[in-house]
């Protein structure tokens, strides 16, 4: 099995699994408590925390751990001060799961899922903003926002810029002038269920959650200490090896982008410049994408839709529907460490003969 879906969850990194086994023998104990045993896991965290800090260039002070990615994006814009939060129509549904309870304002995208800067200017300027949300890089296609400019346009209307860097932490750098930015290990090659939220010193924000103490922001409750110190393990591994791994996917992508633009009514989508290395989304018309999937599944292949419709809901993808393209009949495939280019050969191979055979399935051949 050949596994595409580096998008929702990256295998776990040889140096992560290496500093977890480590890290289960040595940091077992309540970081809070005095005795050996706690100050020995209190010094594992405070390093877990040293290498996150370097490795986004910020203070290790502004770094704050969660338990999932989910609940560090929550946690940004809920402890944001009153007011409406700005943000992208192509936002992961965790931001918008986390503004529902609050004034929005959704700011359009182009047909590649770029922000329009123009309506995000005007939008962060109105009275009553109290922040934006911008995604670093999309989830759902790989094209990556104009974050600088953002970030820019933020600062001069004295709104904080919330960042939800989950595609880009590990594999691209993010741009600064954000002022909370949130990832999720699991992306990156760590272990899931650790989540990072950073807040920049000065940043009006206050922790969410119940409980919390001057000095110790944290999310409450036991943290997995283990897999913390694996995350961020595993995210100094991934940063070293940026550069020389999007320089060996970048190739493996544009011929899957190639390849399959060549199809009969296949478009590609996402910026073919602004992208993320590793991911490559296309929709297939007259083609029902569960389909294509489960046969993709039983042909060695684990790749995931760029829509989130399934047979239960029948609901598109909110992405690709605020990009104005086909939202069914999508494929998104998103490589990693792993993957080489013998997987990427049989896939191409695969791929056309299983469209055509399951479009001439579905009455659909020669449209």
């Amino acid at each position: 099995m050949a596994y595409f879906d580096a998008a929702a969850g990256a295998p776990l990194h040889p140096a992560a699994r290496q500093a977890l086994l480590a890290a289960q023998d040595d940091g077992w104990a309540d970081p809070g408590k005095l005795y050996t045993q706690g100050r020995r896991a209190r010094q594992l965290l405070d390093a877990a925390r040293a290498a996150v800090a370097d490795e986004l260039g910020v203070r290790a002070d502004e770094v704050l751990f969660c338990a999932s990615g989910t609940d560090a994006v929550q946690a940004a814009v809920q402890g944001c001060r009153a007011g409406t939060v700005v943000h992208s129509a192509i936002e992961h549904s965790s931001v918008l799961h986390a503004v529902a309870a609050r004034p929005a304002h959704a700011v359009p995208v182009d047909r590649l899922g770029r922000v329009d800067l123009g309506a995000f200017a005007d939008a962060v300027a109105a009275p009553g903003v109290a922040a934006a949300a911008l995604i670093s890089a999309s989830h759902e296609v790989g094209t990556v926002q104009p974050l600088a400019a953002a970030a820019q346009l933020c600062a001069a209307a004295g709104v904080p810029l919330l960042v939800d860097a989950a595609q880009s932490a590990g594999r691209v750098p993010v741009p600064d002038g954000w002022s909370v930015l949130s990832a999720s290990a699991h992306k990156w090659g760590g272990p899931a269920g650790v989540g990072v939220l950073v807040v920049r010193k000065g940043t009006r924000w206050t922790p969410p959650w119940p409980g919390a103490e001057p000095g110790r922001p944290d999310q409450p409750g036991t943290r997995n200490l283990p897999a913390i110190v694996a995350a961020a393990a595993g995210l100094r591994a991934a940063a070293a090896e940026a550069k020389s791994q999007a320089e060996r996917l970048f190739p493996l992508v544009d011929r899957i982008r190639h390849e399959a633009g060549r199809m009969p009514d296949v478009e590609v989508l996402g910026d073919p410049v602004d992208r993320l290395p590793h991911l490559v989304t296309f929709s297939c018309l007259y083609l029902d994408g569960e389909a294509l999937l489960h046969g993709l599944d039983r042909a060695g292949f684990a790749v995931s839709s760029g829509s989130s419709c399934t047979a239960a809901t029948l609901r598109p993808s909110h992405v690709l529907e605020a990009m104005g393209v086909l939202s069914h009949g999508n494929i998104r495939i998103s490589l990693h460490r792993e993957t080489t280019g013998a997987d990427v050969d049989r896939f191409l191979a695969v791929l056309p003969g299983l469209v055509a055979s399951l479009r001439a399935e579905a009455g659909v051949a020669g449209l």
